[in-house]
């Protein structure tokens, strides 16, 4: 495969990401910048610098109290935080997973065009090999198996029916 058709796949696929990227609404993009944030390490060091500041000046004497011990002011932002961060995440997590969906159904499609072009150039394999006298080769019992037609309701029972926990 040379170098340009890989570069002309990559580029493909790059754009197809982009595409499912630029479709997002305004609201999907602000909501997966902030689930990036909350994953992020800068947005742990925040917290980590806030929580300090908050328990620090709580406990310090001879200073006015805002949230004194055992915090319950503070209790109640990390937990609505808690909330909204979960729901951001939970969002973003939904939109990749619909993502990863999409892209499961175009390599499905794709192996299925694949097998049937290839189960269509065996069987052209298997008259070129029985016209040139090689009829045990194109008789053999793999490869005239596998120039048949695949079923892919079969495939899919089979697998069903052995998958342990089915």
């Amino acid at each position: 495969m040379s170098q340009n058709h890989i570069e002309e796949q990559i580029e493909l696929i790059a754009q197809h990401e982009q595409e499912f990227l630029d479709r997002r609404t305004p609201a999907e993009r602000v909501s997966d910048m902030i689930a990036g944030f909350i994953g992020s390490l800068p947005f742990v060091a925040v917290h980590l610098v806030v929580f300090a500041t908050w328990i620090g000046l709580n406990l310090l004497p001879h200073m006015r109290h805002f949230d004194p011990k055992p915090f319950a002011l503070l209790q109640t932002c990390v937990a609505m935080e808690a909330i909204l961060a979960a729901s951001f995440i939970l969002m973003r997590q939904a939109r990749m997973g619909h993502r990863s969906d999409e892209r499961d159904h175009l390599m499905l499609q794709i192996l299925l065009l694949t097998e049937k072009e290839l189960t269509a150039l065996l069987g052209m394999d298997r008259q070129i090999a029985s016209e040139m006298g090689l009829t045990g080769a194109a008789n053999s019992p793999e490869v005239r198996d596998l120039s048949q037609e695949t079923s892919i309701a079969d495939v899919a029972q089979t697998i069903k029916d052995n998958l342990p926990g089915s």
